[in-house]
């Protein structure tokens, strides 16, 4: 990859409220476009939030969360999971798992299918789901325009833009239906 990709990626990595993260994000996208023609199986695995344009809270990363995502395109399955960061993070989190569809060379399209809370894991016990179906009343899509074996950008279909990057230390199966 280039300096600035791997610059980008320290800055995630050590301080992901930079003010230059946007201007770096717009500088990748222009240089090292995704192309999921080629690319897509990079999609698959665990990615944390790192940076978002968004004003909303549970769209921006936060010391104390971890909001994450876990891609499988070969099975068409993706989840988006919040949960507290450090040890509290085992007591629960909100889950939304979703069915995707490689649409173009850029584009996914998302289907939110159920959500809900999802409790904590004990050994030899089931965790506890209380999961529901979700309706869905717009389309939702993503635009990949970055993509690595580290660093995922995208922009959303309200025009948010997320700079991911992946989490080596998770399993996607472990975060999927």
């Amino acid at each position: 990859m280039t300096d600035e990709h791997d610059a980008l990626v320290r800055h995630l990595r050590s301080n992901p409220n930079d003010q230059s993260i946007s201007e770096r994000i717009a500088r990748l996208e222009t240089s090292i476009p995704a192309d999921l023609n080629q690319d897509a199986p990079l999609l698959k695995g665990v990615w944390d939030l790192r940076w978002s344009s968004s004003s909303q809270p549970w769209l921006r990363q936060a010391p104390w969360l971890e909001n994450l995502q876990a891609l499988d395109p070969e099975r068409n399955k993706g989840c988006n999971l919040l949960r507290l960061r450090g040890p509290l993070g085992g007591i629960g989190a909100v889950s939304v798992q979703a069915e995707l569809n490689l649409i173009s060379s850029k584009r996914i399209e998302v289907k939110f299918c159920r959500g809900g809370w999802l409790g904590p894991s004990r050994p030899g016990q089931r965790q506890v789901k209380l999961m529901r179906n979700v309706q869905q009343n717009f389309p939702a899509w993503l635009d990949i325009t970055v993509l690595s074996q580290e660093l995922r950008i995208c922009r959303g279909n309200a025009g948010t833009i997320f700079a991911l990057l992946r989490r080596n230390d998770l399993l996607t199966e472990e975060l999927l239906d």
